[in-house]
């Protein structure tokens, strides 16, 4: 029998550091008294192996094992790549 683990879908905002990128996550919740409905918004580190993910996609993260003292999801996969600007130099003055 296999065990389900937790899903969640974010945003990559940093991709620095090598096989890890830091996903945010946003979960609108409603307040218990005021009943207005808050963002709120938690930042995972997730392990990607194949360096693919870059700023701006939205991706689908897995819970696993700990792989270091602040790595305990994976990216399972990229749900829509982000689409890159490119500027070239003339075009700005």
């Amino acid at each position: 029998m296999e065990k389900k683990h937790r899903t969640r879908v974010g945003v990559v905002i940093s991709n620095k550091m090598d096989k890890t990128v830091v996903v945010a996550v946003e979960t609108p919740k409603r307040h218990p008294l005021y009943k207005k409905v808050i963002k709120r918004m938690v930042k995972y580190k997730a392990h990607c192996e194949k360096n693919d993910c870059k700023e701006g996609d939205k991706v689908m993260i897995v819970e696993a094992r700990p792989l270091s003292r602040q790595k305990r999801w994976r990216v399972a996969e990229i749900v829509t790549k982000s689409e890159a600007v490119t500027v070239k130099p003339t075009e700005i003055t």
